[in-house]
């Protein structure tokens, strides 16, 4: 008795040597979920090499990330030497002195900023931009960085909040930036 899921035109593929519809679809399936697979892994390659918001002057517009840690609230930053720098991340770091350089190498995650550098209300809401590095906050010993003073009041309105809802999101926001190639945007 013959399955019923199993044409004739299958069976008459198969005694010739041939693949029946069954098999080809499910190859043609199995390509389809390789190349999705692959597309993937290529777009969280891509993405991570825009971890770090970078510029021309280096990560973070070249300022030093580690001064903001000594410096009053709502003081300007530092802005970094372009001869004492560090590599991580696949960015440039500049720092205004060799101390704070060797305090960055020694421990980068105490001291890069959140989110890459990106603005923390923009990816709070599912997105990246860049930032002003003027408009700096450190909570709980972690630098936020924001794009413009408009962002940033609304993001200190409900920081904690808006600091949940950007730590779900990073660093899979990076995604939405490489659809959109808005992730080192200088607007």
């Amino acid at each position: 008795m013959l399955n019923r899921f199993v044409s004739a035109r299958a069976l008459a593929g198969r005694a010739c040597g041939g693949a029946s519809r069954p098999r080809r679809a499910t190859r043609l399936l199995g390509l389809g979920l390789m190349s999705a697979a692959l597309w993937l892994t290529a777009s969280l390659a891509h993405a991570a090499d825009r971890d770090v918001f970078a510029d021309t002057t280096g990560a973070v517009r070249g300022v030093d990330v580690v001064a903001y840690h000594s410096l009053a609230a709502g003081a300007p930053a530092v802005r970094g030497d372009p001869a004492i720098t560090f590599e991580y991340m696949g960015a440039t770091w500049r720092f205004a002195s060799i101390e704070n350089r060797e305090l960055f190498s020694a421990d980068p995650a105490r001291y890069a900023p959140q989110y890459g550098g990106y603005c923390a209300f923009a990816v709070s809401h599912g997105f990246t931009k860049s930032v002003d590095p003027d408009l700096w906050h450190i909570v709980d010993g972690k630098l936020y960085l924001n794009f413009n003073k408009r962002a940033d009041r609304k993001w200190l309105r409900n920081r904690d909040a808006a600091i949940g809802r950007a730590d779900s999101n990073w660093p899979t926001v990076l995604l939405a930036c490489e659809k959109h190639d808005n992730c080192n945007t200088e607007t």
